[in-house]
């Protein structure tokens, strides 16, 4: 794991909870959405938050 400060920590950490939480929406309104271009755009968006979240997880190995 990287040398992080609490502070950093904790920050990255609410950060994650705040990318888990888009993702859910995003693929939840992919999942309601009838036009196929808002349901792309929403998995678009869904998969964006995902990469964030992949990369702030990477700050932690």
């Amino acid at each position: 794991m990287a040398n992080l400060t609490e502070k950093e920590l904790s920050a990255i950490e609410d950060q994650l909870s705040a990318e888990q939480m888009l993702i859910k929406k995003y693929r939840g309104y992919a999942a309601l959405a009838q036009d196929p271009q808002i349901r792309t755009l929403c998995d678009q968006l869904a998969q964006r938050h995902k990469q964030h979240f992949d990369t702030l997880m990477g700050h932690l190995q």
